[in-house]
């Protein structure tokens, strides 16, 4: 037995130094820098500072929700749609999907600005047919634009995993009950992949609301969002304090929206067994 539990914290030990060198410990560092001032004194003059970022703060957060639900509204019925297909049309498909996630993110982001700049693709072509050219770039559609295009396969990946994965019997139930091919997705499919919906929505959430490079060149700098400020701080103002407070208040909404999800998971979960 001894030899047993030896054995399993040897195996264990490599996750724990992980965990410490990259997890525990960058957050002692956040929190320490968050309360202290550059002689490393306590203070809490870097959290009174938040309240005139209060105004990005909400900007970050409309920005990532309004990007989170189109993400929603364009996953739910591709991945019902491959959920549905034949296996090599699955295949497909999720080829089409992870191909520019092969590409690197700053690479997939660039790209965008060759197609909404004023001389960009949609613009000559809009020229070429007599059309008036349109200010695409450096506005917040561009910027939620480029939020929806990197992170649309975060949505769609659960939300399929859960759909592939329903059990048919229940479907043709429902349909041997009367129902319709409606009523079975309101009232069927669309609660039992809830899990996967509640999993795609933090996954576009988090990286969307925290995110500073597509602001950067798709909003020009124009629209400052918390990710932007936090960069700013460390990277032009070397104020690691300030910069630091920032990360930490988003780090605790990230958790807080993390929890209310798991919530509705395990409430979502519980009616299910109900």
């Amino acid at each position: 037995m001894k030899k047993s539990s030896l054995t399993l914290k040897l195996i264990n030990a490599p996750y724990m130094i992980w965990a410490v060198l990259f997890i525990i410990a960058p957050l002692i560092m956040v929190i320490y820098y968050a309360f202290t001032d550059r002689s490393g004194a306590f203070t809490l003059d870097n959290i009174k500072a938040l309240s005139s970022y209060g105004a990005i703060f909400g900007r970050s957060a409309w920005y990532a929700l309004l990007a989170t639900v189109i993400c929603l509204f364009l996953a739910y019925p591709l991945a019902y749609i491959m959920a549905k297909s034949r296996a090599s049309t699955q295949r497909t498909i999720m080829m089409l999907i992870m191909l520019p996630m092969w590409m690197n993110f700053l690479i997939r982001t660039y790209s965008w600005i060759t197609i909404l700049s004023n001389t960009g693709l949609i613009n000559s072509l809009l020229k070429a047919v007599g059309l008036p050219t349109a200010q695409l770039i450096n506005t917040p559609g561009a910027v939620i634009l480029g939020m929806v295009y990197n992170f649309l396969p975060y949505m769609v990946l659960p939300i399929y995993s859960v759909m592939s994965k329903l059990d048919k019997s229940l479907v043709e139930a429902a349909q041997d009950l009367g129902a319709g091919k409606l009523q079975v997705l309101r009232k069927v499919i669309m609660p039992l992949s809830m899990p996967g919906v509640i999993s795609g929505i933090t996954m576009v959430f988090v990286p969307s609301v925290s995110t500073f490079y597509i602001s950067q060149k798709l909003g020009g700098g124009k629209f400052l969002l918390i990710g932007d400020s936090i960069e700013m701080q460390f990277q032009s103002a070397y104020n690691y304090n300030l910069g630091a407070s920032l990360s930490l208040v988003l780090m605790l909404l990230i958790i807080v929206c993390m929890l209310i999800m798991n919530r509705f998971a395990d409430n979502e979960e519980g009616a299910m067994i109900i």
